[in-house]
């Protein structure tokens, strides 16, 4: 009864250090190309408030983290980067940042993963 016992525990404990270390507690991300484990790690290793995680032919997507001021860092983050690009900023609806350069309408939106990160996606006519 003992050693069952200890082979349970034993069994647990490695379960939860490899679910810890590899941070499967995270929710999955809408993007296939990177693991949260390393989305977290692309933020906590730079120095910027927007960090690009992942480029396809539709969008680019970012990571930033949630700060003590709310979703209005967040959203001032996004219009600096969007509008640095030319494109004005119109509105915000719902997770959609909306802006329009040249009569052209571009959406951001982000999304809450998980209590400390969100993530932008920005479609691809943002870099035109």
């Amino acid at each position: 009864m003992k050693k069952l016992t200890l082979l349970i525990m034993a069994f647990f404990t490695v379960s939860t250090i490899f679910i810890y270390s590899n941070k499967l507690y995270y929710p999955s991300l809408p993007i296939d190309s990177i693991s949260p484990k390393e989305a977290i790690q692309t933020i906590n290793a730079s120095n910027h408030d927007l960090v690009e995680l992942s480029k396809d032919r539709n969008a680019t997507w970012y990571i930033t983290k949630f700060s003590v001021v709310g979703i209005q860092q967040v959203d001032d983050n996004i219009k600096q980067l969007i509008g640095n690009n030319g494109w004005e900023y119109i509105e915000k609806e719902g997770s959609g940042l909306f802006f329009e350069k040249n009569g052209e309408r571009l959406i951001v939106t982000t999304e809450m993963w998980t209590k400390q990160y969100v993530l932008v996606k920005v479609p691809i006519q943002f870099q035109s």
